[in-house]
């Protein structure tokens, strides 16, 4: 009697243990799929899988760049010839714009999401007067002994000019006044003792002028900009003269802009397409600066993407300078601004508080790791 009693208690006992099987099966899964749980493993979101925050985005997202084919682009032109914005499921679109004040309100009302700004007293005025747009990452400065914008010297008066100081009396030419070109100016000639009055300031907006000037012997010097350098060194026209970080070390030339819409409301792809630019900017310097990575390659696409077509001319210029943590010299950017609002070329405040953003690219350099 006893064993046909246990039958039915066997029965009972294995029903329960399994419902308590399934109880806990199902437990886990939910764990694995209730997004209040900090392990979620489930894709969620326009950003993909929460546990990787540069997991690709569910949906292609589109991004406007305002770029004119400088060499400053660089990582931009690599992020995208070798896929890292498609990695994460992003499409770029690159937009030209005949000028900054075409291109900035464009930024502004986020038609456009990033792009490059070169320092000016224009430049800020814009923005100081209500153009909304942020400084987020380095887009341009010269490399230490190989600046790409820097001063030549007619070769012929290589043996009379040998110092800074040495262009007293002399015609050098500037591209712009009340810009960057105008600051290094200002700051060679303070370097050397020097007042503008010393010195004869030829303004030629031209940098394919200046060479023929100094061919043509116009003028005696002129702050030149690669591959003009380069070609003008190899038809015998100028020299290199010294360096501008001989005493502009920290000249901050260009910035990469975003549009406070990208940056707000669409953060999760901003995040991303910071990384592959970053990435673009990481093979860039491997390339150009330790000359470790596949220079062929980044040749290429920089002949591409750009108008210095030759392969060998790449292989002898001074090339932009582009920091692979996006970090710029931000005290330069105010001292720069400070130059031009002495000169009287600034009409409003600017706050730099509000216009200069470096999270963006601390975010992301914190998830990928700095650049070594």
């Amino acid at each position: 009697m006893m064993k046909w009693l246990a039958i039915p208690f066997l029965v009972l006992t294995l029903a329960l243990s399994a419902c308590s099987s399934n109880t806990s099966e199902q437990n886990e899964e939910d764990q694995k799929t209730d997004p209040s749980d900090g392990n979620t493993t489930e894709t969620g979101g326009e950003s993909g899988q929460s546990d990787d925050p540069l997991a690709p985005l569910e949906e292609t997202a589109k991004v406007v760049i305002a770029e004119d084919g400088s060499a400053s682009g660089a990582g931009f032109y690599i992020a995208k010839e070798k896929g890292y914005f498609e990695d994460y499921n992003i499409e770029v679109e690159f937009a030209t714009f005949g000028n900054s004040d075409e291109m900035l309100p464009a930024v502004a009302a986020g038609e456009v999401d990033v792009a490059g700004g070169i320092s000016s007293a224009s430049f800020f005025n814009s923005i100081a007067q209500g153009i909304d747009v942020r400084f987020i990452a380095d887009k341009g400065h010269n490399i230490k002994g190989n600046s790409y914008f820097s001063f030549v010297l007619r070769k012929d008066l290589q043996d009379e000019i040998k110092d800074y100081k040495d262009l007293k009396g002399k015609k050098v030419a500037v591209s712009t006044k009340n810009a960057v070109d105008d600051y290094i100016f200002q700051q060679m000639l303070e370097h050397a003792g020097l007042t503008r009055d010393d010195v004869e300031f030829v303004l030629m907006s031209d940098f394919g002028n200046m060479m023929a000037s100094l061919g043509n012997k116009q003028i005696d010097a002129a702050l030149q900009i690669e591959p003009l350098i380069a070609q003008g060194i190899t038809n015998d026209i100028h020299v290199r003269f010294g360096d501008a970080t001989d005493f502009a070390p920290k000249a901050q030339i260009a910035m990469v802009l975003g549009s406070p819409k990208f940056l707000t409301e669409r953060r999760d792809v901003a995040t991303r397409f910071m990384a592959a630019y970053l990435k673009g900017v990481r093979d860039y310097n491997d390339a150009f600066v330790k000359e470790t990575g596949t220079k062929d390659e980044i040749i290429d696409i920089m002949t591409k993407h750009t108008a210095t077509k030759d392969p060998e001319v790449w292989k002898n210029i001074g090339v932009v300078g582009l920091d692979p943590n996006g970090e710029m010299f931000i005290d330069d950017i105010k001292k720069q601004y400070q130059f031009y609002k002495e000169n009287g070329a600034i009409s409003s405040e600017l706050d730099f508080e509000k216009v200069i953003d470096t999270s963006l690219a601390e975010e992301v350099v914190e998830i990928i790791g700095e650049y070594e």
